[in-house]
């Protein structure tokens, strides 16, 4: 079996293709911003195939080792899984479309060209990586692996917007930073509102019209379904936060002095009390990566009373952070059995989730733009949950930020 071209004339063939951006990312955005080729064949021949590799690999995941955690192990039966997995599938290749969107749209504000083609180039052959190492999620051991991947997927990002966008090279992290800000928006939003991803996408091209052209900003809230809001103006704040985060990402990129680099998980380790009320630590585990120049670390305690558990993470997303403290999004969703909230509670990202039937819940909060602290639990109450995060002690974590 052989795949045909991705795109009608001069095109590498697909493997051809996925080789030369993972390996010659430079080179290839060159043959690929020059090439003839139009948004179908794009899609047909590379984002419909490769977009199917995590979705399958997460199919196997869920009929072979079923989900869950703590021990607690969840087996669907083979037409949900089939089904979940006919959902993701099909929001994959949504997402493509919208972050091609928002690239095209976005491209003046950096002071590069609109081109539909060029920004779904743009979109479909930078999660080349994302969609590779998702092969990884069929096996629980290497799931974490294809974390590498998307992060790679970033850096061809990156790479590619300057070049293919005709934005000047210096506003490249600028633009990749409030790329990926506005993408999370969207992401957020369309997995909340599963039921209605056609709405959702008509408010997506209708922002699109305003948002995104040239240096147009919209302001007031905009409501979406699934009890999603977006603050507009909170969000253009964002923007310019994000345009701050991508000098901090270049200096770390470059090696500069003062550029932010991750806390040791030693030092995070210590962080971690040795009890929670009522609950003793069982397992603690440290790690910390760097890519690109990037670095992160990470650090989780399991806490256990009985059969409750805990587990209690913190996370120094060092340059990073501040697109994951971004704000502008708020998420009130209720259920038959629980309910879903996102938003700044005191100046903080902070999201929590709980299903009082089954007593499992998450909560995080976003820390001096740059730690996440997570608590996920089950049979517990979202007051544990609550006095876990606490435990850690944001004056510490902020007074990392500032020493660091």
């Amino acid at each position: 079996m052989s795949f045909s071209s991705p795109s009608p004339a001069g095109s590498a063939p697909i493997v051809e293709r996925i080789k030369n951006i993972l390996l010659k990312p430079v080179e290839t955005w060159d043959a690929i911003d020059v090439e003839p080729s139009d948004v179908g064949s794009i899609f047909r021949g590379y984002v419909v195939p490769l977009a199917a590799i995590p979705v399958v690999a997460g199919v196997i995941h869920g009929l072979v080792f079923g989900s869950g955690g703590f021990g607690l192990v969840v087996r669907l039966n083979p037409i949900s899984v089939l089904i979940q997995g006919a959902v993701s599938y099909a929001l994959g290749l949504l997402m493509i479309s919208v972050m091609a969107m928002i690239i095209d749209g976005l491209a003046p504000n950096f002071g590069g060209q609109s081109n539909r083609v060029q920004a779904f180039k743009v979109a479909a052959y930078s999660a080349t990586a994302s969609w590779v190492a998702g092969a990884f999620n069929a096996v629980p051991i290497l799931g974490a692996l294809s974390i590498l991947g998307s992060l790679y997927s970033l850096y061809l990002l990156y790479l590619g917007l300057p070049k293919l966008m005709k934005a000047p090279a210096e506003r490249a992290l600028g633009y990749t930073a409030v790329t990926i800000l506005v993408a999370i928006v969207f992401t957020i939003i369309i997995g909340v509102a599963l039921g209605t991803v056609g709405a959702v996408f008509g408010g997506a091209a209708g922002l699109g019209g305003g948002m995104f052209h040239h240096e147009a900003q919209v302001t007031g809230t905009m409501h979406l379904p699934g009890g999603v809001s977006v603050d507009m103006d909170k969000l253009n704040a964002a923007a310019k936060q994000a345009e701050v985060a991508s000098e901090q990402m270049k200096s770390a990129q470059e090696g500069k002095p003062g550029a932010i680099k991750a806390v040791t998980p030693e030092t995070l380790k210590g962080l971690m009390p040795d009890s929670l009320s009522g609950y003793s630590r069982t397992e603690l585990s440290a790690e910390s990566q760097a890519v690109n120049g990037m670095s992160n670390s990470h650090v989780q305690g399991v806490y256990t009373k009985g059969d409750n558990r805990i587990s209690l993470e913190v996370s120094d997303l060092a340059a990073l952070g501040a697109l994951a403290a971004m704000g502008g999004v708020r998420i009130s969703k209720e259920t038959a059995t629980g309910y879903e909230k996102a938003g700044k509670v005191d100046g903080r990202m902070t999201t929590e989730s709980f299903d009082r039937q089954s007593k499992h819940g998450k909560y995080s909060v976003i820390v001096a733009d740059r730690f996440m602290v997570l608590a996920e639990g089950d049979r517990v109450s979202m007051d544990d949950l609550k006095g876990a995060v606490s435990s850690i002690g944001f004056g510490r974590l902020e007074g990392l930020a500032k020493a660091g």
